[in-house]
């Protein structure tokens, strides 16, 4: 692939105080190719008009209510015009050759439909949030090296489970091939449902070890809300992409799991995200049928055996 536009969609509510540093490292990219999109959700703070009138080269998109991350990106999607689409958290730093980087992962292997970055925490520099996706034999989606100093234990890594959605890069063949997020995931987890599309579809996904990112961990999401969404979502994901034959092989791990999670919140009931994963539990348990029928719509080239190759053992 040679030279081609990114689309970076960014999408947001009510979050300005971040908009400084992630816009101006956006400008000191290296990568000449971008194209900048906040799609903002019906923020009641100054974001849109500080936009405007402090980076007039970002194209800002108003949806005037919240759609939730996935309405957001997909509108973003639906009004971009890049080859490559990039969502990225709106509370991140890139390095100047993070664009770079993702380029020439896509251009180095042109199987790859997802290239996944390397999320290191803000605050503390050499410590990862994510060298990318991996998924567990349990059920339960991983941030590779997530805690770990960074030493280029992950550097060598090529192919892996999926990318982490606060910094990833989608070739937008593949989307239309596959579809866009989920929207009835509305937050958290959309990002595993699509890597398990991806991989169900037979795109792979690749790590680029210099499309470095800092992150800011929960700025913007996190407590109740990320509990109950991640709750709910797991067995949403688990119930439309898991093939069959790998939950009849691990459905022990899968299901005990779960158990562990209820049972960890219910000893910390007294605690309001530990009551809001429970809720999310129940109001997954009782959207399995729904979310069981979407498997008929799912794309499958690959066989069980490869998809058996990328969960990760624990």
């Amino acid at each position: 692939m040679s030279e081609p536009l990114l689309s970076v969609i960014i999408p947001h509510y009510n979050g300005v105080q971040h908009l400084a540093v992630c816009f101006n490292a956006l400008r000191c990219q290296t990568y000449p190719h971008l194209e900048i999109i906040l799609v903002d959700n019906g923020s009641s703070d100054e974001s849109v008009a500080y936009t405007r009138h402090n980076f007039p080269e970002v194209i800002v998109l108003e949806l005037g209510q919240n759609f939730g991350l996935t309405g957001a990106i997909n509108r973003a999607i639906a009004q971009s015009r890049g080859e490559v689409l990039v969502p990225l958290n709106n509370d991140t730093e890139v390095d100047p050759g993070w664009a770079q980087a993702l380029v020439e992962r896509l251009a180095e292997f042109p199987a790859a439909g997802i290239v996944a970055s390397k999320m290191l925490l803000f605050a503390e520099r050499n410590k990862i949030h994510s060298a990318g996706d991996g998924f567990g034999v349990n059920g339960i989606p991983i941030n590779r090296g997530v805690w770990q100093i960074d030493s280029g234990q992950f550097d060598a890594d090529t192919y892996i489970f999926g990318g982490c959605g606060g910094a990833v890069a989608y070739r937008r063949s593949m989307l239309n091939d596959i579809g866009l997020f989920d929207e009835d995931l509305f937050m958290y987890l959309e990002d595993v449902d699509l890597n398990w599309r991806a991989q169900l579809a037979g795109y792979k996904a690749v790590f680029a070890p210099r499309a470095v990112v800092y992150h800011h961990l929960s700025a913007t999401g996190g407590g109740v809300l990320a509990s109950y969404y991640t709750g709910r979502n797991t067995m949403f994901v688990l119930a439309k992409n898991l093939p069959g034959a790998i939950f009849r092989r691990h459905w022990p791990a899968i299901i005990g799991a779960q158990l562990k999670i209820a049972f960890d919140a219910l000893h910390a009931w007294r605690g309001a995200a530990a009551r809001a994963r429970l809720r999310g539990q129940l109001a997954g348990l009782l959207g399995l049928p729904r979310w069981l029928a979407k498997r008929q719509r799912q794309v499958k080239r690959v066989d069980d055996a490869y998809l058996e190759l990328l969960l990760t053992r624990t």
